[in-house]
């Protein structure tokens, strides 16, 4: 067996490539969103677009995984699923949510907090239809997602059946147990890590219908 970690507590970095002012960000935390996102892709970064998702059940439990932006603009942020997951029980209870962009290449995370509802029925076959035929397929098979299945073999014996129903179909219907959902931002907050954990927190919260910018402590 592998040796017990027992203590972590010398394994730090020092934070050294960027720093954040109050001066230098976009009065609106859309348009800032983008700027760091973008630098996130001119960096051949690994996937910047996944994003850890929290949700909470309506007793307040917590449950937190890592799914894919499909859509980004100033009133919304969107991400697909099974309704019959996990995140969708939890957002049926408690439609509110948070996003967690991390990128450690760039000392950088982004969190987002708000509301969220479904997007439209259009909106959701129409992303679906985009999706890669076996993706489309994998839709169909994995539910109720997160249920318990017996082994691997069943799983791709079930998506080999279908394949084979499909064969010659030019195009899947949308399960109706899958579609997109889309956080409208309340909050953000920036964090760009400094040295000697001074880090720089800069967030925006919406009031009143405007956006607030403060700093927050490390």
């Amino acid at each position: 067996m592998a040796d017990v970690i027992k203590d972590l507590s010398e394994l730090r970095l020092s934070y050294q490539k960027g720093e954040l002012h109050e001066t230098h960000v976009h009065e609106h935390p859309h348009e800032q969103f983008l700027l760091w996102f973008n630098h996130a892709l001119e960096a051949k970064l690994p996937e910047p677009y996944a994003m850890s998702v929290a949700t909470a059940s309506a007793a307040g439990r917590p449950h937190v995984r890592t799914l894919l932006l499909r859509g980004a603009t100033e009133t919304g942020y969107d991400f697909y699923t099974n309704y019959d997951s996990q995140k969708g029980l939890d957002l049926a209870e408690n439609p509110y949510a948070e996003l967690l962009f991390y990128w450690p290449a760039l000392e950088q995370q982004i969190r987002i907090h708000g509301r969220v509802e479904r997007i439209s029925e259009e909106e959701s076959v129409d992303y679906y239809h985009k999706r890669p035929r076996d993706s489309q397929i994998a839709a169909h098979i994995s539910t109720p997602q997160s249920g318990v299945i017996a082994s691997r073999e069943e799983l791709k014996q079930r998506f080999e059946q279908l394949q084979d129903q499909v064969e010659g179909q030019e195009c899947l219907d949308k399960p109706c147990f899958w579609g997109g959902y889309r956080l409208a931002p309340e909050y953000y907050e920036f964090w760009q890590g400094r040295p000697n954990r001074l880090h720089d927190r800069l967030c925006y919260e919406k009031i009143d219908g405007m956006w607030k910018l403060q700093r927050l402590m490390p």
